[in-house]
C-alpha cells in the first residue's frame, strides 16, 4: 500500500525527450526465453525481433547467421556470442 490517496501514481523513472532507439536490446530478447536453448530454436522463437546495434537495428536471425555457437547453456553464454558479433559501445538513434 502507498501512502497516496488514490490518484494516479507518476512514473518512478522521467523518461527523457531525445530522439527514439529502434529495435529491442537484446537483454530483453533473451529474457524472453528459458535457458539452455539451441540456436535454431531461438530463430524460430524471435528470430524475427529486431535488435539493437551500434551500426543501427539488425534482425536477430542475421546476428545469428555469424555466430558459430549452436548450443547455448545459459542467457549469458548467448549475450556475450551475439555481442561479439554485433559490437560494443553507442546505439544510433532514430533521425
Amino acid at each position: 500500500m502507498s501512502d497516496d490517496d488514490g490518484d494516479e501514481a507518476e512514473p518512478a523513472v522521467e523518461l527523457g525527450e531525445g530522439p527514439d532507439v529502434e529495435g529491442a536490446p537484446v537483454a530483453r530478447v533473451a529474457s524472453r526465453l528459458t535457458w539452455p536453448q539451441e540456436r535454431s530454436r531461438i530463430e524460430d522463437k524471435e528470430g524475427d525481433a529486431v535488435i539493437r546495434t551500434p551500426d543501427g537495428p539488425r534482425e536477430l536471425s542475421a546476428v545469428l547467421a555469424d555466430v558459430e555457437e549452436t548450443y547455448f547453456d545459459r542467457r549469458q553464454a548467448f549475450l556475450a556470442e551475439v555481442r561479439d558479433v554485433i559490437g560494443h559501445g553507442p546505439v544510433e538513434t532514430a533521425e
